[in-house]
């Protein structure tokens, strides 16, 4: 409704449920080639694969841009274009979401998918422009409707 996915027929949204299995470099070629089997002619290439922290220091194991290295090099994805991921912040200054500029970091704020889950359960709201209003909505009923029913 407020016209963030552009108009009517132009962006199609669908979900994959693969779930995470912190499996590193070998996880990111399997969610590659399952997408291409399915059709994908592009595939988007996040952050390090899944976060996993390194065992004996502190950090995430794999740098940020490691999937798409190992995706660049990985054999057997004919046809599937990768995509680097850019990655978007908060900018608190335009209150918009916005790729990140490490020029500004001042500016910007990170918010995980772990700190908006627990705000959407809590009934809280995210900055202003964070999300579209009527995403927001669905995506907090759904968090408080899960903690209503453990609770129960």
């Amino acid at each position: 409704d407020e016209g963030v996915l552009g108009k009517e027929g132009e962006t199609i949204v669908a979900i994959f449920p693969s779930p995470m299995l912190y499996a590193g470099p070998r996880e990111v070629q399997w969610h590659a080639r399952c997408r291409l089997v399915a059709g994908a002619n592009f595939y988007i290439v996040g952050r390090d694969p899944a976060g996993l922290p390194h065992p004996s220091q502190p950090g995430d194991l794999y740098d940020p841009t490691h999937g798409a290295k190992v995706l660049s090099m990985a054999p057997g994805l004919p046809g599937l274009e990768i995509v680097p991921f850019r990655v978007a912040a908060y900018n608190k200054v335009h209150k918009a979401m916005e790729i990140f500029d490490p020029t500004r970091a001042d500016e910007f704020i990170f918010i995980s998918g772990t700190k908006m889950r627990k705000l959407a359960k809590d009934g809280e709201q995210p900055p202003d422009g964070f999300m579209a209003p009527t995403a927001w909505k669905v995506l907090s009923e759904f968090y408080q409707s899960k903690r209503t029913k453990t609770t129960n």
